[in-house]
């Protein structure tokens, strides 16, 4: 039985701010297009039209209501987990067929995992066929989603069940200094999976080219030995096949690393607006990005790990939520729930840190180009093709952009 007491109140209290602060900030963030996105910004007053500009609106308001829904309907979700008793039910009806401990995590989350997989999935529909479609990005068929969909559960049932089953097997033989080693594996793993994503992974869903154009490529290869770069290689991906938005990426590390530009950027978009964005992302590595990205996930998974072991002896919580005593496997999930709300707070940081990565890319794009005008026009038409929110409220954009507003970073570019 759920036992109301200061942790159950405390939690509670802190999920009902969290929640309470995301409804704010989304509210800010659409009465501030309302006001200020009804008129083009200097930095886009000879690319946008009046009309694109109101659907920029339209798709803005669309999404960010849908966003606010889903993440509501997430925490509603979670919160139904812990209070209804459902967890410990579900524990002791798994202890009773004695499978053993591994086993036994392994169905609990297997079982929570398929539960929150099913839920998710109208969210997922509502968002593909009618917010994606209704302002013409879609391209996927229902059959080509279904297909992705199946994908997906294959990949992470199958990647998520081995790390687990590692995971458990540490807690139930290693005790005390199972946290330590638990981080250990966790970050192999994390390396491991930005290793093999390009090159396995990836491949599922989509295909992975090179660029047709032998002008260009001889223009990317001259940029990346210009910056002292030797990849797997830049490929076209068959992004259109599933979304008409434009975009490019970094992927990889060590000899997997590449440069993946999608089909949408490469069909429409000139040579030097793509070289501008290539030399972006070549800046990303250059800089180390990915390296201090990663040293930072680490730091924070080891304080995690070590406040997890603190925790999951501590009998209160397990009473909190209705359990007669401690499940290691469950206690897992509850601090992972109890904790849950830090990271929402703690978003700023990791917010502000990639923001300034990806100022300190530009400037190298910048550099690499020898000119800021590229750059200038191949994000403005990102910006179009992507219907991007050119008037987002200064405090939204602190809390949740991992890019500087587009309007800040052409307006910076501009002489």
């Amino acid at each position: 039985m759920i036992q109301l007491n200061l942790l159950l109140l405390a939690y509670l209290i802190v999920s009902l701010f969290r929640s309470g602060f995301q409804a704010i900030l989304h509210w800010l963030n659409l009465s501030y297009l309302k006001r200020h996105g009804i008129s083009v910004p200097e930095a886009f007053q000879e690319t946008i039209t009046q009309e694109h500009l109101r659907k920029v609106s339209d798709y803005t308001v669309a999404s960010n209501r849908f966003s606010m829904v889903v993440h509501l309907a997430d925490q509603a979700f979670l919160l139904a987990f812990l209070l209804s008793g459902f967890l410990p039910y579900l524990t002791r009806r798994i202890e009773q067929w004695n499978p053993g401990f591994i086993l036994s995590g392994l169905i609990f989350y297997g079982i929570l995992g398929g539960l929150e997989n099913l839920f998710h999935t109208p969210f997922s529909l509502y968002d593909t066929f009618v917010i994606e479609q209704g302002f013409g990005f879609n391209t996927r068929t229902l059959r080509m989603w279904l297909l992705d969909w199946a994908k997906n559960i294959v990949i992470f049932a199958f990647l998520g069940g081995v790390l687990l089953a590692g995971l458990l097997a540490l807690i139930h033989s290693r005790s005390e200094d199972w946290w330590i080693w638990s981080w250990l594996a966790v970050g192999l793993f994390e390396i491991l999976m930005l290793w093999l994503f390009p090159a396995v992974i990836a491949p599922f869903f989509n295909k992975f080219e090179p660029i047709e154009s032998k002008t260009l490529e001889e223009r990317v290869q001259s940029l990346m030995e210009k910056a002292g770069l030797h990849l797997k290689g830049v490929f076209k991906m068959d992004a259109s096949k599933r979304s008409r938005h434009t975009n490019a990426y970094f992927t990889g590390i060590g000899k997997s690393k590449r440069i993946v530009l999608y089909d949408t950027l490469l069909g429409v978009y000139g040579e030097e607006e793509i070289l501008a964005i290539l030399s972006h992302e070549i800046g990303h590595w250059k800089k180390r990005h990915v390296l201090k990205q990663v040293l930072l996930v680490e730091m924070v998974s080891l304080a995690a790990f070590f406040v997890a072991a603190k925790l999951m002896g501590w009998h209160l919580l397990y009473q909190t939520f209705g359990f007669q005593g401690p499940v290691a496997y469950s206690g897992l999930f509850l601090v992972g729930a109890i904790l849950n709300p830090i990271g929402f707070f703690l978003q700023p940081v990791g917010s502000s840190i990639s923001r300034r990565h990806e100022t300190e890319a530009d400037d190298y794009g910048i550099a690499l180009m020898q000119a800021a005008e590229p750059m200038k026009r191949a994000l403005q038409r990102l910006a179009i093709d992507n219907l991007a929110n050119l008037s987002p409220h200064p405090l939204y954009a602190w809390y949740y952009y991992s890019h500087p507003p587009l309007v800040e970073r052409i307006t910076r570019l501009s002489p």
